[in-house]
């Protein structure tokens, strides 16, 4: 059984896609001239003054709304105070005592016993999210290091977790889940490489059972989600060895290496009251009223946990085609159309084309969604074609893939490639299923001394006579009646 217990809680930190920085006109962007995207107000030079951009308010208000926050009626900004040449101000343009989001909570799921089950739900707690403008970026040499301050004054948003995680799995969950939120909110991409999304765990342990929080380690430089998980359980059992070994646990902060598995001390950890918070005076507070609100909360999306409820209750849809669909919004939105075509009772065999067959094509070619010729129409009118019998299974494979190459429809390709099912006359059936017989006597005596599956040798033969076109279904029941009379 466990000593010992870790508490995690994660600060993670999501740019929003704007066209322009938090506080002035110059563009937002990524990959950049290193020191192009800049202006005087990024540079701090004297004189300059900031203005508050819109679209990044609406954008920390949609995500407070997506994830159940409560929305201050007003928020302020705040001068978080530090020297470090990230920062041309020397402070940085944050929320301190008033943030814009309170509260709320991401769900999650834990891993199954198998893939292919449903893992154990619950909601992770939030303390807070609030807006602040982002710093540049320092590139290290071998003897120098460089300032590049494109990414400076980029909206950012800081979404903060209560320490209510458990393992390095439990946090991987819940940077899926909130990144696919802010993606399928369109508030941000959400690219780790790019430093669109970036996390700092604070991880502590204590004995099992107890209640009051051990010291704390902030974990950073977490370039990955695979890295987060990781890096969190090396902290775990860094943090227990060091107790078990008679040793205290240090505040600080420690860097991860990520490809080495290995981390070291970076510096002490600083305190709230190290920034000398103030109240920015360039700034007037925001006042956020109810139609505000409700502009923007008629814009959120279905989140991923949701839209998966409705598919089991509303298609009765397994939970291996759910959990595949319902973490792309737009393959989500291909699903629906195609059922809304095919019809609801088809919504299991729409499911199995698209993630069976659609993504592997897909894959193959190397394209995107919205670049495949095959189209929620052509879909649905394929498994049409299955389910009345028009196509046999063999056959629909061969039309999809045409189908997926050209765009034509089901129906053209099938006529052009003659692999439209043809009833086939009853006594041709049966003389196929008798040769089939005389031809395997093995298969046939095996059946008759009750080995149910020896029939499938003798079904085979009959399809290759019939070109693929016989039903299965008759061959089925031709072959057992015949097999019985004799």
């Amino acid at each position: 059984m466990a000593k010992y217990e870790a508490v995690i809680g994660l600060e993670v930190h999501v740019q929003v896609r704007t066209k322009s920085k938090m506080f002035t006109r110059v563009a937002a962007g990524y990959g950049q001239p290193e020191n192009t995207l800049t202006d005087p107000v990024v540079l701090a030079l004297p004189g300059t003054l900031p203005v508050m951009n819109k679209t990044a308010l609406d954008a920390i208000i949609k995500a407070g709304l997506m994830l159940g926050c409560e929305i201050a009626p007003v928020c302020k900004w705040d001068r978080k105070n530090y020297f470090y040449p990230d920062s041309p101000k020397n402070y940085q343009i944050s929320q301190y005592d008033q943030p814009i989001c309170l509260g709320g909570g991401v769900e999650i799921e834990l891993p199954g016993p198998s893939r292919n089950v449903m893992g154990e739900h619950k909601v992770i707690p939030l303390t807070r999210i609030h807006l602040e403008e982002d710093v540049g970026k320092l590139n290290h040499g071998a003897h120098e290091s460089l300032v590049d301050y494109n990414r400076a004054g980029t909206p950012l948003m800081e979404i903060v977790s209560e320490p209510a995680l458990g393992s390095g799995e439990e946090a991987y969950a819940y940077l899926t889940a909130l990144r696919a939120a802010m993606v399928q909110g369109d508030i941000s991409d959400c690219d780790m490489e790019k430093g669109q999304m970036r996390c700092d765990a604070n991880i502590s342990i204590r004995p099992v059972g107890a209640k009051t929080l051990g010291t704390k380690v902030e974990l950073k430089n977490l370039n990955s989600i695979s890295y987060v998980r990781d890096g969190i359980d090396h902290e775990i059992k860094r943090q227990i060895a060091v107790v078990e070994s008679g040793g205290a646990i240090v505040q600080e902060t420690r860097d991860y290496d990520g490809l080495t598995g290995a981390s070291q001390s970076l510096r002490s950890k600083e305190m709230a009251h190290d920034y000398r918070y103030f109240p920015d005076p360039d700034l007037m507070p925001v006042v956020v009223d109810e139609a505000w609100k409700q502009r923007l909360r008629a814009t959120c999306p279905e989140l991923p946990f949701a839209r998966q409820r409705r598919y089991f209750e509303t298609f009765d849809l397994p939970f291996t085609i759910t959990s595949v669909l319902v973490w792309d919004s737009a393959l989500a939105a291909f699903f629906e159309e195609t059922v809304k075509l095919a019809g609801a009772p088809r919504a299991q065999a729409v499911g199995n084309w698209i993630i069976n067959d659609l993504l592997r094509e897909m894959k193959a070619a190397g394209i995107t969604l919205a670049e495949a010729r095959a189209r929620p129409d052509h879909l649905a009118a394929l498994v049409v074609m299955v389910e009345s019998g028009e196509l046999l299974n063999p056959a629909a494979r061969e039309v999809f893939a045409a189908m997926f190459v050209s765009g034509e429809m089901p129906a053209v390709i099938a006529d052009r490639l003659g692999l439209r099912s043809q009833p086939a006359d009853t006594d041709e059936l049966e003389l196929w299923c008798r040769e089939a017989i005389a031809g395997n006597a093995k298969a046939a005596a095996e059946f008759r001394a009750g080995k149910a599956s020896a029939i499938n040798g003798l079904k085979g033969p009959v399809m290759k006579a019939s070109r693929g076109k016989a039903n299965p279904q008759l061959v089925d029941e031709t072959l057992r009646r015949l097999l019985a009379a004799e």
